[in-house]
């Protein structure tokens, strides 16, 4: 790694006096972390940052003669503008390392981390790299890894701002460490989405049809307006526990006031993925304020000492920063659903004077033993990898193992349950219907819960294409929580797979009202631009999508269509490029060759696709014979979906690859066998 001489082989150290260390004088400085076994990797990321322009510093290199490694370790990272950290098993066990990783931590650098194995974190390492930004490096393809670590070094200021929010150590890069994502073409993760804002579950994007995972920016998304006097964003609350082990109760003393203000008639509230993308961050409050649309702030900490916790929470004004309510609880731990309560009572009295209307507080679990479990099973979930989610819905049924009545619980484990079918982690039958069994389970514990809806109109739609049901589904959870957006934006995937695209349009624009940083409704709608031929306008809303969301595969692929629909083959080229292996590279790159008139390399490309997801991507390999005007093998490929309940092929009306064959018979009848008006 940078700092250990002894690991690599070369000595010890020098035992010299310390000499000074030259201080990094380029704009865009990176310090290079990293241990001994993986120098190879090291140095070619190095040897790629600085062909672009991008000064590195790394040890032994960089270390003067004469210099103690320890002196020249902490000056050259406390200089550094930006951390980049080589991950592997070698650098989890190096001491070495995770010291300079909490001294990055520790001086608030951007911290980049360049994951080249699947080894687990230790508790530590997850703390201080849970804000980090996440590449997957492949064999084979580190010139994507490199391409995505000099995006994310050339906005630093974004990532210090918030808005890049971090993806978990779990989810690295648009890859899952077990398993295959369903394309990325056509995944569209409901009831993750709707599970983020109803019970808060985990800042889940979910995914327009071709576009599902996230890619750095290089500017910050437009702020918003500031809210109108009945608008608050609950901010995520700090960890100031000696063993920063108490996160998961931080984030979930934080969502749960935010639930129980959302009960309060004329307020409007942030959804959770809007407020939480600014966790870990020190943004001004003025401009969180701006970016989310909010006249007022909450935000507050957490520290847990033996059996009691100390919780603070305050109000705060987003127009002129003024405190306008604060107030500390010094109490046992087993009295922290009470305190829950009492912020967010004493909350809606301090906003009374404007809200006018009062708030009944009922919490709906009655063992303190099984919240901490669900506790548990949401912190797990925002790792949204296979393990995290298994084990997320293993903590949800320990939860209702000791309280059966708790519909948190019930809501949150079918929602888990879905979003492992909907990846296809599972096979679809088995996965959809566990789904389905346990949100009927929710909705016997609680008729009213909008959720539990939403996720039988997802499983409708994505596995059953019953329509009707969706429909009936989704608007009854708009019904039951109508501010909320992910219930208007499911309503609009709905219409949108029936092809109703103004209906669409106005449920997109209503979800983004209601949450303006929540990056899929800009995905959708530029989905539906495009299908609408509103170039300019696709192009707009999926840019805003790409800015809000970090370090995905998928994105490039879809800006790249858009591209071409526009006739800018390079451009779209260079975008499908940088696409990643898992997120439909070989796809998008089968159909830019095409457009080019690069024939064998779209041929190639293809049989690769073919060649490595005939099994759980045939919606993506029908969609790509699509555009290269292959109509019968398009349409032998429909048919494989069709046969494999491909949980992409419920948006076929919605998919511009087949627009040139909606006067064919053969499309039409499909249509017929699935429901769907012609």
């Amino acid at each position: 790694m940078a700092g250990a001489a002894p690991e690599s082989g070369g000595g010890q150290p020098p035992s010299d006096p310390p000499v000074a260390v030259q201080a990094p004088d380029a704009v865009l400085h990176v310090f290079i972390s990293y241990a001994s076994q993986d120098v190879a990797f090291a140095d070619s990321t190095v040897e790629a940052l600085e062909r672009h322009g991008i000064k590195c510093w790394i040890a032994p290199r960089d270390v003067k003669a004469g210099a103690l490694y320890a002196d020249a370790i902490v000056r050259a990272i406390s200089g550094a503008k930006t951390f980049v950290v080589v991950l592997s098993e070698n650098a989890i066990a190096s001491s070495h390392v995770g010291k300079e990783i909490e001294r990055a931590s520790s001086k608030k650098r951007p911290i980049i981390t360049m994951r080249i194995d699947a080894a687990p974190l230790t508790p530590a390492l997850e703390y201080f790299l849970s804000e980090s930004q996440w590449v997957q490096a492949q064999a084979g393809n580190m010139e994507a890894a490199y391409a995505r670590i000099i995006e994310a070094i050339r906005a630093p200021e974004l990532i210090a701002s918030g808005f890049i929010p971090s993806l978990a150590p779990g989810a690295s890069a648009g890859t899952k460490s077990v398993g295959h994502y369903k394309s990325s073409r056509y995944r569209v993760l409901l009831a993750a989405g709707i599970a983020v804002v109803v019970v808060a579950l985990a800042a889940v994007l979910a995914d327009k049809f071709w576009l599902a995972k996230q890619v750095m920016v290089k500017e910050p998304p437009p702020a918003t307006s500031a809210g109108n006097d009945k608008s608050i964003a609950v901010l995520p609350f700090t960890d100031m526990s000696d063993k920063h082990d108490q996160e998961y109760f931080a984030d979930g003393m934080a969502e749960e006031v935010l639930d129980l203000l959302a009960t309060i008639p004329g307020l409007r509230v942030i959804s959770r993925t809007s407020s939480f993308q600014f966790k870990g961050k020190n943004a001004d409050l003025r401009t969180v304020g701006s970016a989310l649309g909010a006249s007022y702030v909450v935000e507050g900490s957490v520290r847990r000492s033996g059996e009691r916790f100390r919780i603070t929470a305050q109000l705060i004004s987003t127009q002129d920063g003024s405190h306008l309510w604060s107030q500390t609880y010094d109490e046992p731990v087993g009295d922290s659903l009470k305190v829950q309560d009492k912020i967010a009572s004493n909350l809606a009295r301090a906003l009374q004077v404007s809200v006018g209307a009062d708030i009944q507080l009922a919490h709906p679990f009655d063992s303190v033993e099984a919240y901490d479990l669900y506790l548990r099973g949401r912190h797990a979930y925002d790792r949204f990898d296979k393990e995290g989610l298994e084990s997320a819905a293993a903590y949800f049924q320990q939860a209702l193992d000791l309280d059966p009545t708790a519909v948190p619980a019930a809501e949150s484990l079918a929602a888990a349950q879905e979003d492992v079918a909907e990846l296809g982690y599972v096979e679809p039958r088995e996965g959809f219907e566990r789904a389905r069994s346990s949100a009927q389970r929710a909705l016997r514990l609680d008729p009213k819960s909008s959720l539990a809806h939403a996720i039988l109109a997802a499983v409708h739609l994505v596995y059953d294409w019953d329509w009707a049901a969706a429909e009936r589904d989704a608007q009854e959870a708009v019904r039951l929580k109508p501010r909320l957006h992910s219930a208007q934006g499911l309503l609009g995937m709905v219409n949108e797979a029936l092809g109703r695209w103004d209906e669409s349009v106005r449920l997109f624009e209503a979800a983004l009202t209601l949450d303006p940083l929540f990056p899929a409704w800009h995905g959708q709608l530029s989905n539906v631009r495009l299908i609408t031929g509103r170039l300019d306008e696709a192009e707009a809303e999926e840019r805003k999508q790409l800015q809000i969301s970090p370090t995905s595969g998928g994105g490039h692929f879809g800006l790249g269509v858009i591209l071409l629909a526009q006739g800018k083959s390079e451009a779209a080229l260079a975008e499908m490029q940088q696409e990643q292996p898992d997120s439909g590279r070989d796809a998008a790159l089968a159909v830019v060759y095409h457009a080019m008139g690069r024939r064998a390399e779209s041929d190639a490309a293809l049989a690769k696709l073919v060649r490595e997801h005939a099994q759980d991507d045939a919606m993506e390999v029908a969609g790509t014979y699509a555009y290269r005007g292959e109509s019968d093998q398009a349409f032998a490929w429909l048919e494989r979906a069709y046969r494999q309940k491909d949980s992409g092929l419920y948006l076929i009306k919605a998919d511009p690859f087949f627009k040139n064959f909606i006067g064919d018979p053969r499309y039409k009848a499909f249509l017929r066998k699935m429901n769907l008006p012609e």
